[in-house]
Parts: C-alpha cells; structure tokens; sequence
C-alpha cells in the first residue's frame, strides 16, 4: 500500500476548488418567481436630509419654506437687469422702482426714454418670460430730470433764470 502523500499547498487548492465546482454544477439551480406587486425597497443607508445638498437645492427650499418667492421675483428685476432687457438697453436706463406692478425705468436721456416708451410691450414681454407675469404689468419710463433753480426756501413764480447760459 502506498501512502498518499499530500502535494503541495496550491495542489490542495486546486484540488477543493474543482470539488465544489463539480458539486455546484450537480445541483438543481433554483428557479426564480416574480413576484406581482410594488417593488422591494431595500434598507439601510440611502440618501437623506442630513447628506451634503447642493446649494441651489438648499436655497429653492429655504425660499419656499420662508414663503420668499415673490421677493425673490421682484429682486431678480433688479438683480438681472441686464440679462433680462439685454445689454443695449441695460446701458441706457435703470430700473428705479417696482410698486403695485409699475416698473419705473428711469432713461439716460430723452430720446433713450421715448425709445424705451416704443419699446415698452417688449421689455413687459420678456419680463413676463423671465421673471412671471404677475410681477410687472406695467411699465412707466421717465426721462432725466432737469436741475433744480430753486435754492432756499424762498421762491418767485416765474420762468427761473433766463440768462445764465451766455
């Protein structure tokens, strides 16, 4: 009789791998059921309020929760001015104030306000699109105001001075 004498340890190993290898495949395979109804939600760790959160995210939420919406709205006239009339006419007038739906946009001069007065129904138009519709209804464009003669508190009816300028 010849006593087996065990090889060496990567022999052993191969030897056990194709042993559980031959079982497995002796096995009935297990044949699957789906199951009808709401899928299965896993537990355990997932996504929650105490992860980091994007800003914007945090942001929108702290605005909507604060009821801050039509401040934001009205803010974003003035603060996106220029995105939202464009920058050539963003360099030729300001908005001033914004009460009740009336915007006021004060011009550079005269003939840039009786632009804007043409232009009017497409800055209401594209304030519509980018801010709401409800924000500004109307729009109100005054020219720039000429300096004042009055000094003190005492005054005389009158045309002002007539002869200052040469």
């Amino acid at each position: 009789m010849s006593e087996e004498r065990p090889g060496r340890p990567s022999d052993v190993a191969r030897a056990a791998l194709a042993a559980a290898r031959a079982a497995a495949a002796a096995r009935p395979q297990p044949t699957r059921r789906r199951i009808a109804g709401p899928r299965r939600r896993w537990t355990g760790a997932g996504p929650s309020a105490d992860d980091p959160q994007p800003l914007g995210r945090l942001v929108d939420s702290l605005v909507s929760d604060q009821d801050w919406t039509a401040h934001t709205r009205v803010g974003s006239v003035f603060g996106r001015w220029d995105a939202l009339v464009g920058p050539d006419i963003a360099a030729h007038c300001r908005p001033q104030s914004l009460s009740e739906g009336e915007l006021l946009v004060v011009a550079e001069s005269t003939a840039w306000a009786t632009q804007l007065r043409l232009l009017a129904p497409t800055i209401l138009g594209r304030l519509r699109d980018g801010v709401g519709g409800d924000v500004v209804t109307r729009l109100r464009v005054v020219g720039p105001t000429a300096p004042s003669w009055k000094k003190g508190p005492r005054s005389v009816r009158g045309r002002g001075p007539r002869d200052t300028y040469g």
